[in-house]
């Protein structure tokens, strides 16, 4: 099963026709597609799903969602594959 992340946009950028940020999940940095969200600005908290910010959440509800998941042992699946 896919679920989103609620992560904290660190960083926003265009690269070509593209809208990124680098995204904080826990101790996780990802860099994912704001496209969905182009109102997203740095500090707000989006949920993401297969590396695309879907929405907008505040604080208190993303805080909410993370821990569930930890709960639930369910985020190492769910983030974003690492990096090169």
């Amino acid at each position: 099963m896919c679920l989103a992340i609620p992560g904290k946009i660190l960083t926003k950028e265009t690269a070509g026709a593209m809208l990124l940020g680098r995204v904080q999940f826990g101790g996780v940095v990802r860099q994912v597609s704001l496209d969905f969200v182009p109102e997203a600005e740095v500090g707000d908290f989006v949920m993401v799903h297969v590396g695309f910010a879907i929405s907008r959440v505040d604080a208190d509800e993303a805080e909410r969602t993370y821990k569930i998941l930890v709960e639930m042992d369910s985020i190492e699946g769910e983030l974003p594959t690492a990096e090169p």
